[in-house]
């Protein structure tokens, strides 16, 4: 490589100015990013100033490693560099996973729906929500006896509205998608699970077979929480036809519960909302008991260790059982990530790699990496990282339904449209899930 490819750096972080100039032995102006570009309209195109960005972070990163061997610190400015790269690639990583999202999100207009069941539903529940003509609604529902339709008042949302908000929750919510998902008609799931198998022994041909303990069982009871959104509309809206109602609704809805679903999945503190999975105890994984989560201290209060500061993501990943570390996976928030995004192995390696392709996740040490910016930021004593089988470790409930009623009384000349869901969740497998704290001990 020539010594102006090894000099060579790009010259602004995305969102920054271009040109900016900065002193070079050769007396030559750097780059520290790739330059300043319009907002990618197509994932590939955004997939690959992300992959640029990288680069160009890798090559600041190990200019910062180099100067902390020879001269014990790493230059200021060499240090700036290094964090305005970092915000832009989580900016970019953000405009990726936009982009990624509205690219998943199926269609409406009634494509999905077949048969004619579907179409009456689907035509009387749009007659429902334009002019608040509920006869065809009761006809069909009467008629289908419809167990989630109770006395109270509300229809059931048509299967194809139902399915596309959950779809969207889905991929907006890393615990939607990393979690068991268990669909209810009953207010509350309760769950038996085994804390302790049966005891075994070896006995001889002709010895007695005293009897053994019997396994120990506890009971997890998940009830669902009334999730709740209610948009409005004005009647001329509603009267116009070219408006598709079933889609403004789900594009309403669907970011709001994601976001609160998010939060209580994760820090929710089970009053009124499901209960996440860092408002259960914890204790020191050494003294790890049953209906506590484990974790690993840091050893440093609000930060790692000065000192090979990794060892301790390699220790909260065997902390987990062999059958729960085949489908483990990372969890924290950007700034977090932020900072793991500059750690090395033996070898020279980054232990943080980029998406393969577009869509699919990071990866931290092998592991897939989901972002949640509901984790908490590194601060004394905080529980910034996990690392587990959410999938057997965390249930989400969902009772069946999404419910709305329409009121063009109460907000006159406004129509709202009263959604709601019932969601519930807890942690089901204590022993699924790990933390990382960031504390002495």
């Amino acid at each position: 490589m020539s010594e102006m490819m090894m000099n060579r750096e790009p010259e602004a972080v995305p969102g920054s100015q271009t040109g900016a100039k900065t002193g070079t032995k050769a007396g030559r102006a750097e780059k520290i990013a790739p330059e300043v570009k319009a907002v990618p309209d197509t994932v590939t195109a955004a997939f690959e100033d992300f992959m640029e960005a990288f680069e160009s972070f890798k090559d600041v990163n190990d200019r910062r490693l180099g100067e902390i061997e020879q001269k014990l610190t790493a230059d200021v400015v060499t240090r700036d560099k290094m964090d305005r790269i970092n915000r832009a690639m989580d900016e970019q990583k953000k405009v990726l996973d936009q982009l990624v999202l509205k690219k998943a999100r199926p269609p409406l207009s009634g494509r999905g729906e077949q048969g004619p069941d579907a179409a009456e539903h689907k035509a009387a529940f749009e007659a429902y929500m334009r002019r608040g003509d509920e006869g065809a609604l009761r006809e069909i529902e009467a008629k289908a006896f419809s167990v989630g339709t109770s006395a109270d008042g509300g229809y059931l949302v048509p299967a194809e509205t139902d399915s596309e908000i959950g779809r969207r929750v889905s991929v907006v919510s890393p615990m939607r998608a990393l979690s068991s998902v268990r669909t209810v008609s009953a207010s509350v799931l309760k769950k038996p699970f085994s804390t302790a198998g049966l005891s075994t022994g070896w006995v001889a041909e002709t010895a007695s077979r005293p009897q053994t303990t019997t396994n120990a069982l506890v009971e997890l009871a998940f009830p669902t929480m009334e999730l709740y959104a209610m948009p409005a509309a004005t009647q001329a809206l509603l009267d116009d036809a070219a408006v598709d109602v079933e889609d403004w609704i789900a594009s309403e809805v669907d970011i709001v519960f994601a976001e609160q679903e998010g939060d209580a999945f994760i820090r929710g503190d089970g009053t009124n909302k499901p209960k996440g999975f860092l408002s259960y105890t914890t204790v020191a994984d050494a003294s790890w008991t049953w209906g506590s989560l484990g974790y690993l201290a840091t050893g440093v209060a609000g930060g790692f260790a000065a000192s090979n500061p990794s060892d301790l993501l390699l220790n909260a990943v065997y902390a987990l059982k062999a059958g729960h570390r085949q489908n483990a996976s990372f969890m924290m928030n950007r700034k977090t990530q932020g900072e793991i995004r500059k750690f090395k192995d033996a070898q020279g390696n980054y232990l943080w790699r980029p998406p393969a392709t577009a869509g699919e996740p990071a990866t931290l040490m092998g592991y897939p990496l989901a972002e949640a910016e509901e984790m908490p930021d590194i601060a004394a004593s905080s529980l910034s990282i996990a690392i587990g089988d959410f999938r057997a470790g965390y249930l989400i409930v969902d009772r069946a339904g999404v419910r709305i009623l329409r009121d063009p009384y109460s907000a006159k000349p406004y129509v709202l449209f009263y959604t709601t869901k019932r969601v519930g969740g807890g942690v089901q497998n204590f022993e699924a899930i790990k933390l990382v704290k960031f504390s002495a001990s």
